[in-house]
């Protein structure tokens, strides 16, 4: 993602989806969204706060998880939410709970420790990004993660996943707009935009 300025948020009941990976501790979580349109977004929060949650910045260096709570149900309220895939590792618990909240075909899992699901998607991001399918708002900290993630090999027949660079970088915002991208697309794939009202239907996967 080229330098650019911080576009602001598409206007509130716009119809999205939106993708999760949380932590703990050390690396970030973050929400990001994306329209019909394939504009993806950081929505801002709490009058202009990015969902990016940066750990070393509380006391107790851990995600501020009644924050991403609170997030989750700002942005539910503000916009019309066809679909939101969540990373569940260390997130099982509140995933379930936003299930259960806003119902189990719209609020879904979505593994990205799984090997081939993972590569195909990051093939999709990129590809998508770079013939402009997909846009965003310039989010300088999910710029930065997606400028800090390399390539690593896994499972072989040329498969990849993403890695920090180094220990110290950050990649979640960067995993997260993959989410975010894979949620819009199977919406759209099950009739976001074909037909009038919205539309959940759950995908096989």
């Amino acid at each position: 993602m080229p330098d650019m300025p911080w576009l602001p948020n598409p206007p509130d009941g716009t119809e999205i989806c939106l993708g999760f990976d949380g932590s703990d501790v050390d690396d970030w979580s973050a929400i990001r969204a994306e329209t019909f349109e394939g504009f993806q977004f950081t929505p801002r929060i709490q009058g202009g706060k990015p969902a990016i949650w940066n750990p070393a910045s509380h006391h107790d260096h851990r995600i501020p998880r009644s924050e991403v709570h609170a997030a989750v149900d700002e942005i539910f309220d503000r916009f019309t939410v066809l679909r939101f895939y969540y990373d569940p590792p260390l997130w099982t618990s509140e995933g379930e709970a936003w299930q259960v909240k806003y119902g189990d075909k719209i609020v879904l899992p979505w593994e990205t420790y799984r090997t081939t699901a993972m590569h195909a998607a990051l093939e999709r991001f990129v590809i998508d990004l770079k013939t402009g399918l997909l846009t965003h708002d310039g989010c300088p900290d999910t710029a930065t993660h997606i400028a800090a993630a390399v390539k690593v090999g896994r499972g072989g027949r040329d498969q990849y996943g993403i890695a920090k660079a180094s220990r110290l970088q950050k990649i979640d915002a960067g995993v997260t707009s993959v989410v975010t991208h894979e949620a819009a697309c199977d919406a759209r794939t099950a009739g976001w935009g074909q037909q009038t009202g919205p539309t959940y239907f759950r995908l096989p996967r």
